[in-house]
């Protein structure tokens, strides 16, 4: 193994509750009378894209909105919300990061997030050279969104890697079908919204002795 890649903001920090806040932040400021209870959202993060989340929303309620503009807003509040949110590395993550760099091993933060957004994160813990994070891919690669395999595919390349040498880490399960669509040995860590998704027989990170030992 050369390379670990970490899929998802919430691999690092859990940011799903923040999420959350952010879309019901968005949607009281747009004058909607939406909110979206933690069942509710559990059951939304079964599929990628907060954009399509809330157009989808807004058909089963033949509701008038443009979801782009109001998942700008959410990206805006849920930026705000973790600049000002005193954050810290998951404890399997903060442990996973120190074996990468006792091992020389390359790590990527493989996400399709926004760009401003993973920025804000990543200042929160002391930016990704301090984690040892050499790469990071964002929206702003223009490339398919996971389960789409296109921002691994994207990863490896940068990076000179082949499948067989990366182990990824995601939080949900069109991050999983991702990295195992792109040929690469996959771990799951569920956030506090997706730990009751059926992940199949996909090993966790937390039950892991030594995840990096292959």
């Amino acid at each position: 193994m050369k390379a670990v890649f970490l899929g998802s903001i919430s691999v690092l920090v859990d940011t799903s509750e923040i999420q959350r806040e952010a879309f019901n932040r968005a949607f009281e400021e747009a004058g909607l009378d939406w909110h979206w209870s933690r069942d509710t959202y559990r059951h939304m993060l079964t599929e990628s894209g907060g954009k399509d989340r809330i157009a989808e929303f807004a058909r089963a309620r033949e509701a008038e909105v443009d979801p782009a503009q109001v998942h700008a807003r959410k990206t805006e509040i849920f930026q705000e919300m973790l600049r000002e949110s005193p954050l810290s590395l998951r404890p399997a993550t903060a442990r996973l990061l120190e074996s990468a760099r006792e091992r020389g091993l390359k790590v990527a933060f493989v996400s399709g997030t926004a760009r401003g957004s993973l920025e804000a994160l990543l200042e929160s813990l002391g930016g990704a050279e301090a984690l040892g994070i050499s790469l990071v891919t964002s929206a702003d690669e223009g490339l398919a969104p996971k389960p789409d395999p296109a921002l691994y595919i994207y990863a490896m390349k940068a990076l000179g890697l082949t499948p067989d040498e990366v182990t990824a880490v995601e939080d949900n399960r069109p991050g999983v079908m991702a990295a195992k669509a792109a040929g690469i040995a996959t771990l799951v860590y569920p956030n506090a919204n997706t730990e009751d998704h059926d992940f199949g027989e996909v090993p966790h990170l937390e039950a892991q002795e030594d995840p990096l030992a292959a």
